[in-house]
Order: structure tokens, then sequence, then C-alpha cells
């Protein structure tokens, strides 16, 4: 896998290119802002840009305006955000175009976990933290879609929005594949979604509600001419 690496903390990014030239990666660049990411993907052709949403000079959404900039010009390259916060509105507007990976900064520390969730990124997957699945149920509040799920439907719910299938969800939870496959059936059946097979397809399915139950409900137009 071929690596882009935009982060402004001289250590976490010395750290990053480390972890992944350890597990035999190759960090094509690492910049310290992102003024330089889309020369970076033009030049270099990763597989992975890893960056910052929070970047100089005004350390606010730079990292998320060059994550939307990459994936526009290059939309085969997978784009995984990394975040000290949850700020979820930057999730919603690229997750639908597939390849893209938004993970508090805290998920480095679980080295596997990491980099299977950017290995999922670069091949076109999702990655999604469950800290900010959460968040974008909270924002739906009175109106949640997922009110009516049960504990265990949640928790399946969000690592799906990770990215994982029914496998893998299964050994993280600790149960058999069978009952992860009744729970998602369960939970799309109540959230009025179709069933799908593909991971990806399902986390975009999920979001895609999500995002329509947040839109207020449209103005009545008044009468013609």
């Amino acid at each position: 896998m071929r690596v882009v690496i935009v982060e402004d903390q001289v250590l976490l990014r010395e750290g990053l290119v480390r972890l992944f030239e350890d597990h035999e990666h190759t960090v094509v660049a690492a910049l310290g802002d992102a003024t330089g990411v889309l020369a970076a993907v033009a030049g270099h052709a990763p597989d992975l840009v890893v960056l910052d949403i929070r970047m100089p000079p005004s350390f606010t959404d730079e990292g998320a305006r060059a994550a939307r900039e990459v994936k526009d010009a290059h939309p085969e390259v997978g784009v995984l955000v990394l975040s000290q916060h949850v700020e979820a509105r930057y999730a919603t507007g690229l997750v639908a175009l597939g390849g893209f990976g938004y993970l508090l900064k805290d998920r480095v520390l679980n080295v596997g976990e990491f980099l299977a969730a950017a290995g999922r990124v670069a091949a076109g997957g999702s990655a999604l933290d469950p800290h900010v699945v959460g968040t974008l149920l909270a924002a739906q509040g009175t109106a949640d879609p997922v009110a009516g799920l049960s504990a265990r439907e949640r928790d399946v719910l969000a690592l799906m929005a990770e990215g994982l299938n029914n496998t893998a969800i299964a050994r993280r939870l600790v149960v058999s594949e069978r009952t992860v496959e009744g729970h998602v059936r369960h939970l799309l059946i109540k959230l009025g979604l179709a069933e799908v097979d593909d991971g990806h397809r399902r986390v975009l399915a999920v979001l895609a509600h999500l995002r329509h139950a947040a839109l207020p409900p449209p103005r009545p137009s008044g009468p013609s001419g």
C-alpha cells in the first residue's frame, strides 16, 4: 500500500510513517500541512491519504476541505481522516463517495485495528469510528431512526459503519455469524432499509437514511400564478 501522510504534529507524523513502513507499506510523502496534498497525490499515485482534520493556518477544517479535493480529483484514492474530536458533519458528506474513513486519533494506538481500517479504506471501503456514528445518531434527537433498535442491534450497526462484514462483527462481539446475520436483518428491517450483502453498501444505506431523516420537511408551495 502506498500512503501519503498529512499531519502537522511532527511526532505523530513520524510515528505514522514508522507504523506504515514497519508493516511493509510505502510512505511516498509526509506533509506538515494540506497545501501540497493534491500535488503529492498527482505525483505519487498513492492508494491512501491519511490526514488530520485540523491543520495550519486556521486549525479548523483544512483537512476536511483537502479530503474533499482529493476525492473530487482522484476518487479512486482512499482518504482516512484522523481527528482529536468528533466532528460528524464532515463524515456524512464524504462517506457516500466510498473509500473514506473517519477515525479518532486514539484508534491509532490499536495498531492492528488501525491498519485494518486503513486497508479497507484504501480498497474502497469504509471505516467510521463508533463515536462518529454515535454522534450522527444522537443528532437526530427525538426523530432518531434507530430509537427502536435494541442495544445489541446498535452495537452491530456501529460495527457495520466501521466497514466490518458479518464474519468480522461476529469475531468482535464473540457471537456466531448466524446471530449477527439475524441482528443485521432485523435492524435493516426496523430502519426500513433493503438488506444488501456488501458491507460498504450497508454503511451507505444506513448513513443515507440518517441524512434523510435529519432534513427538515419540505415547505409547502404557495398557490400558482
